[in-house]
């Protein structure tokens, strides 16, 4: 799938099959993810990756009903940003880098018939500090992030068109 289809076509999946992801797969969507930019290439993400089924759940619970797709998911991924990573001179780049992060992950999967739904996390303080007790996570790592993967259960809906003309401005306001 070329990244154009991709990008069209994907859409959030909230129900999964119980088919597991295999480890290949899984590590492409990991190397696809650490493939984005990031603020002067600092890369100041990490990743928890959670099959066990009871975690998931606990995730879950930890980020509210919003989060129910990690209940079916074949995984979850936590992602984080590493603060003693961060650029200094402009630390709340993380943010970003950790978006887009995610974003190519999200895109990869989809290229490769997994779907997923992307479940924030960050800024939120309650989800953010139930994720740092769940995973013991360091002080200086934060979580920003979850998103839930596995193969789509039933038809993929389809990408209504998105374009809106009236949001795009050419020279000036």
């Amino acid at each position: 799938m070329d990244a154009i289809h991709a990008i069209m076509t994907r859409v959030s999946t909230r129900q999964f099959t119980d088919q597991p992801i295999p480890e290949d797969v899984l590590h492409t969507i990991l190397e696809v993810g650490m493939a984005g930019p990031s603020a002067v290439n600092v890369r100041p993400w990490s990743f928890v990756v959670v099959r066990d089924k009871d975690m998931l759940n606990r995730m879950a619970d930890g980020n509210g009903r919003a989060a129910e797709p990690l209940r079916r998911a074949a995984l979850g991924i936590l992602v984080c940003g590493d603060m003693q990573r961060a650029y200094d001179r402009a630390p709340d780049y993380w943010v970003i880098d950790g978006t887009i992060a995610c974003q190519n992950m999200i895109l990869a999967a989809h290229a490769m018939g997994i779907g997923s739904v992307w479940l924030g996390t960050w800024p939120q303080q309650e989800k953010m500090q139930a994720q740092k007790a769940l995973f013991d996570l360091p002080e200086h790592i934060v979580p920003h992030s979850i998103i839930a993967f596995g193969y789509p259960a039933g038809d993929m809906k389809v990408q209504p068109d998105r374009f809106e003309a009236d949001r795009v401005h050419c020279e000036k306001w």
